[in-house]
């Protein structure tokens, strides 16, 4: 049987499996009281059952094991489904008796570690631009553990609305898979680029489900696998770090990246402390200014959409011309972030330096607010020290 041909009957194979077990896991949620409460920090309004994750991750290992079975590449599966499988557990036991952030913690970093020491992927040089490479030595590990850590709390921080989760998880995954495809060697590139591909016909399968209004939710069981998937496959191309290698992963994973790193610098200016929840995610302002449920969700797959594409041209493009678009995206994004008030509905620092230097009467009435605040000071300090 043609390759290629056998790889599409195994791709539906999984995404029909998916389709079939979802309910199961579903019913099995009820019975092991997987299940998520309504409450004030809760988009849904009934009592919702979780750990949708388990379906995709047992159809995605039937399908790598149909696809891979006679292939050598399935050591390396196994290597990363085992690390796979300690996630699943943990993220199991978060849904049915809710885990503390540092025992969940332990388990992703049981995962990380089998991951470095087992499956073998991990970062071990990394090269600067205009500078040159360095290898990591023993500092390959942290990195590797950190990187692990930091883009699956990701994932699991925009787990907030029906299907923007998995759809945001296809999107990267599916950028990944392109990009190993067609830049990764030969003899590595095509194996793990239908692995990939394997894990998105899972979530496939899952996602009518799960897409608003959803009768299942990931739950941490599935955001949680979701995220550490996505961490795993990308360090496969941060294996011998380069400056586009780094970036790609980065952009692919734009969204999960921006919300987390604004929520750390909100909560900074706030003075709370990091692990603190609160309602000012990504899809938490986007519903304060009026967009419906699925309004919100379409418009972060759009912004995924973008990242992704802008991901691919980089693979493309000149070192000069990658330098631009990191420009013109970090200031398009700071722009986006400060409109829909991110970080704080007052915070908006870029838009008040444009609106200074484009808008004549906003910068007479700022710089008089300055003056009368000076004025203000110093009649302040006078009567202080009479």
């Amino acid at each position: 049987m043609d390759f290629t041909f056998k790889f599409i009957l195994h791709f539906l194979a999984t995404m029909m499996l998916s389709v079939v077990l979802t309910p199961l896991v579903k019913l099995l949620a009820f019975q092991i009281g997987a299940v998520d409460q309504p409450g004030a920090r809760r988009i849904n309004k009934k009592v919702m059952p979780t750990i949708g994750g388990l379906a995709i991750f047992i159809a995605f290992t039937f399908g790598c094991f149909l696809q891979f079975h006679n292939y050598a590449f399935m050591h390396r599966v196994w290597g990363i489904l085992f690390g796979a499988v300690i996630v699943v557990v943990t993220g199991l036991i978060d849904d049915v008796k809710e885990l503390s952030p540092g025992q969940k913690s332990i388990g992703l970093l049981l995962a990380a570690l089998e991951i470095y020491f087992i499956a073998g992927l991990r970062m071990d040089t990394i090269s600067i631009p205009f500078i040159g490479m360095f290898h990591l030595g023993w500092f390959s590990l942290p990195m590797t553990v950190i990187w692990i850590f930091a883009i699956t709390n990701a994932v699991n921080l925009i787990d907030g609305l029906d299907g923007l989760a998995a759809g945001v998880s296809m999107i990267a995954l599916s950028t990944i898979g392109i990009v190993s495809f067609f830049f990764l060697p030969d003899a590595i590139g095509p194996f793990m680029a239908m692995f990939i591909f394997l894990l998105v016909a899972a979530i496939l399968g899952f996602f009518p489900y799960n897409f608003h209004p959803a009768t299942i939710f990931l739950g941490d069981t599935g955001a949680l696998f979701l995220g550490f998937m996505i961490s795993v496959v990308s360090l496969q191309g941060l294996k011998n770090v380069t400056f586009i290698s780094v970036l790609t992963p980065m952009f692919i994973l734009g969204v999960p990246i921006t919300d987390t790193v604004f929520a750390i610098i909100r909560r900074k200016f706030n003075k709370q402390p990091i692990s603190s929840a609160d309602k000012m995610h990504l899809h938490h302002r986007l519903l304060s200014l009026g967009f419906s449920h699925r309004g919100a969700v379409l418009t972060i797959y759009g912004l995924a959409l973008t990242f992704a594409f802008i991901a691919l041209l980089m693979n493309y493009a000149s070192k000069p011309a990658i330098v631009l678009m990191v420009v013109f995206t970090t200031i398009g994004l700071e722009l986006f972030i400060e409109l829909i008030g991110l970080v704080g509905e007052n915070r908006q620092p870029l838009l008040k330096t444009l609106k200074f230097f484009g808008n004549s009467e906003y910068r007479h009435e700022y710089l008089l607010r300055r003056y009368e605040k000076k004025k203000a000071e110093k009649e302040q300090e006078k009567q202080d020290k009479n």
